[in-house]
């Protein structure tokens, strides 16, 4: 039986976290596994009445659950920032969620950007080190509001933080059975004091594992052979920052964020999924946002928790879907609604 915490969020959050629970209810009919889902109101309209954000006494719960389902977070009458500390980094940060993993997977030549690309070649990982780097929120003022300010912030890495990221990526490289081929993606010409910690623990590392082939590349190169020749790539891992900006370009390149999806994944621990595109205001309750990155997450969390067989059966419904039902992946132009989307899911299960 496992627990699931559902935060469906702001905007069109409850409208994709809806689709995703359609579709996990009949996964489990299917697959024979047994779930039981409480919802919680994190977000924007409950710091907008409450004045709260997330608690201890919410992250000792949510401890307490076998996975967490986000919709999504971000609310255009409250402060950027706010929510997304509040709510998002205190959760990634309290239950140690050190790895934001994020597949970049195309289903469908047609809706790649890029040229004569097809979906052999785009199938790769990015690997995110989640709790650590810039996001940290370390650093300072000195003479602020003055014509002398400086503005420092701290990018913070710890060998045991790097050393246990990197060791996913080269784990999840093996267990993947692809390329097996480990990229580092990071800036060691400029920023010398962390690259050189990264440099050092990924060599170390590589030689634990003989059966996977290493390489490296400057966070900018990384972004122009992600367009150029994204079949390069199988398993990359990279930081906090770098991590956040190549995965946004990693969604564009397998078709947009209508099917993207991201894990939070403490692999001893409590893992969040969600779809990355955002909260998306605009489209609120007009039901015509995609929800396939929170179908997408779905299986990705039913993966973590054991359910592989499961997990491939929904990824391979939503391939169908993309493949022979929708005329895009954008809110509004896939030719069905919401709520139909993920009927076509549950249909190709």
């Amino acid at each position: 039986m496992y627990k699931i915490a559902v935060i469906p969020g702001d905007g069109t959050g409850p409208e994709v976290v809806r689709e995703a629970l359609k579709v996990l209810e009949t996964a489990a009919k299917k697959y024979n596994f047994k779930y039981e889902t409480k919802i919680f109101d994190f977000g924007g309209d409950r710091y907008l009445s409450t004045g709260k954000t997330l608690e201890d006494k919410d992250i000792e719960e949510l401890r307490g659950y076998s996975a967490i389902l986000l919709g999504a977070i971000g609310h255009p009458e409250v402060k950027p920032g706010i929510l997304e500390t509040g709510i998002l980094l205190k959760l990634r940060f309290s239950l140690d969620q050190y790895i934001n993993l994020r597949p970049v997977k195309l289903y469908n030549a047609v809706f790649c950007p890029l040229k004569d690309k097809k979906p052999e070649d785009v199938d790769f990982v990015v690997v995110r080190e989640n709790s650590e780097g810039l996001y940290k929120g370390m650093g300072e003022f000195k003479n602020k509001g003055t014509k002398d300010e400086v503005a420092i912030q701290i990018s913070y890495n710890t060998r045991k933080g790097v050393e246990r990221c990197i060791r996913y990526a080269f784990e999840y490289a093996r267990k993947r059975n692809k390329r097996k081929k480990v990229t580092l993606c990071g800036k060691t010409n400029v920023l010398t004091f962390a690259w050189d910690l990264w440099q050092r623990t990924f060599d170390e590392l590589a030689r634990e594992y003989p059966d996977i082939t290493t390489d490296y590349a400057h966070v900018d190169a990384t972004t122009m052979w992600f367009v150029k020749n994204p079949e390069w790539f199988d398993v990359i891992v990279t930081d906090n920052m770098f991590g956040d900006i190549i995965t946004d370009l990693g969604a564009m390149v397998q078709g947009g964020m209508g099917i993207a999806a991201g894990g939070n994944i403490n692999p001893q621990g409590v893992s969040m999924f969600e779809p990355i595109g955002g909260s998306a205001p605009k489209y609120t309750g007009k039901n015509v946002i995609n929800p396939l990155a929170a179908v997408c997450a779905a299986g990705m969390m039913l993966e973590i928790l054991g359910e592989e067989e499961a997990a491939k059966a929904v990824e391979d419904a939503v391939i169908k879907v993309v493949q022979k039902k929708l005329k895009s992946l954008g809110a509004g132009k896939m030719g069905y609604s919401t709520s139909e989307v993920g009927d076509l899911v549950v249909q190709n299960l």
